[in-house]
């Protein structure tokens, strides 16, 4: 019987077309995040498990894989109570967690603010499905050491410029604050302990509507004048609509009396954000509801829809007290990360996109060290060379080839002068 041969599930191969359209679109998001200032580091793809199970990723410690520490015996792993006892190591389920431990490694070295990219992959043991994988890329750009609202400004400005530099409209960036979430929920009368459950229900609102998060509210054993108060206030018709920034907008979404300087600081980051991006209204909007599920948050909030996807392909947050825990005193941080794989599907590449590329089509019989010559010449010229030994049906070749991005073709055999071959056009039919 033959063996397996696919990949893990959740996991994907990519062939050479697949893999040349993803290395472009990542060109531009680089080149874009360069341009507004942020600068590329490299993490390890494996942290301490001690430092992912910290409590600081929420729901995605629970889905992070474990790397089994190595000489283990047969009595290790009897007496083992749990799984992750037997775990030095894990692989990263984001890549906000590694920043934060390679800023308290290198912050001698650092300038203040600092301006990181991380494109990279992350893993976590999700259950496959559309839009879900257990392996993928994330896009993210964080600044450390800036306290006040430039640092979301930046942020958002530079994902609305670079989602553009990659021909994506239509899209949405919602803005909310952790801390306005907390203050509402005690405003309905929910205990300090009850809010984190509380908020991981609300989070679900999208999905099962206000009947559902009343009913799973009721069953974790919330506050019932607090669940009352709170489906009550969500049944109001402007509660549940995103909004244009403005401080007035912003508390007619928010319970009447609720006073928090977040208030202020949110409009000011929206405003700001309008005026920076031309003043395109559509490219943020204030959501009340918006939760996001990591713990770290301490603030402002945002994630990034598309009408063309029934998810989210991007999001993030200021995450305020997550480096103190490595430093021994707090660090200002916020960042965004784009999903790289849900943003691929949003990207149509320009047809001319690797028409730069040019194949030598050679003969079996032509001598190895002409075919070389040939293929120097080309690469001398700065051109991208495919070699291709010449089939018998040579049109259907040619054809996978332009459909490939390839731009022009010669053709080489054992009679041919390197220097003489003249490139000729290459067109599906």
């Amino acid at each position: 019987m033959a063996s397996q041969v696919n990949p893990p599930r959740g996991m994907r191969d990519f062939l050479p077309a697949d893999k040349a359209r993803r290395e472009a679109i990542l060109a531009v998001i680089r080149a874009s995040y360069r341009a507004h200032g942020f600068a590329e580091i490299e993490t390890p793809v494996a942290e301490d498990a001690e430092r992912l199970h910290a409590g600081l990723g929420g729901d995605n410690e629970k889905l992070a894989f474990a790397i089994m520490r190595r000489g283990l015996t047969t009595q290790d792993l009897a007496a083992a109570a749990a799984p992750l006892e037997l775990a030095d190591l894990g692989l990263r389920f984001d890549l906000t967690v590694p920043l934060a431990r390679f800023y308290a490694s290198h912050r001698a070295e650092l300038p203040t603010p600092f301006r990181a990219i991380q494109i990279a992959p992350v893993w976590r043991a999700e259950r496959p499905q559309k839009g879900r994988f257990r392996q993928f890329v994330q896009c993210d750009i964080d600044i450390i050491g800036e306290a006040g609202a430039l640092a979301e400004v930046e942020l958002l400005t530079a994902t609305a410029a670079t989602l553009r530099a990659l021909g994506v409209t239509g899209f949405t960036i919602r803005v909310n604050d952790r801390r306005l979430l907390t203050a509402m929920l005690d405003s309905f009368g929910f205990a300090p302990e009850e809010r984190d459950g509380v908020l991981i229900t609300v989070d679900k609102l999208d999905k099962v509507g206000v009947d559902g998060v009343v009913a799973e509210l009721a069953e974790r054993g919330s506050t019932p004048s607090a669940v009352e108060a709170l489906r009550a206030f969500l049944l109001r018709p402007e509660t549940r609509e995103y909004r244009p920034f403005g401080e007035g907008q912003i508390r007619k979404a928010l319970p009447a009396g609720l006073e928090h300087p977040a208030i202020a600081e949110l409009a000011a980051i929206g405003e700001a954000v309008i005026a920076a991006t031309g003043g395109q209204e559509q490219v943020v909007r204030y959501d009340p509801w918006l939760v996001r599920g990591m713990g770290y948050y301490t603030g402002p909030i945002f994630e990034v829809v598309h009408p063309g996807l029934g998810y989210s392909f991007g999001g993030g947050g200021r995450y305020d007290g997550m480096i103190g825990r490595f430093l021994g005193e707090d660090v200002p941080a916020a960042g965004i990360s784009l999903g790289f794989e849900r943003l691929v599907d949003l990207v149509d590449l320009a047809a001319d996109a690797g028409q730069h590329a040019i194949a030598v089509v050679y003969d079996v019989a032509a001598p190895p060290a002409l075919v070389v010559a040939a293929r120097d010449r080309f690469v001398a010229e700065g051109r991208e060379v495919r070699l291709v030994r010449r089939p018998k049906q040579l049109g259907k070749a040619l054809d996978a080839l332009a459909a490939d991005g390839v731009g022009e073709f010669v053709l080489v055999d054992a009679a041919s002068d390197p220097a003489a071959l003249e490139p000729r056009p290459l067109a599906t039919s």
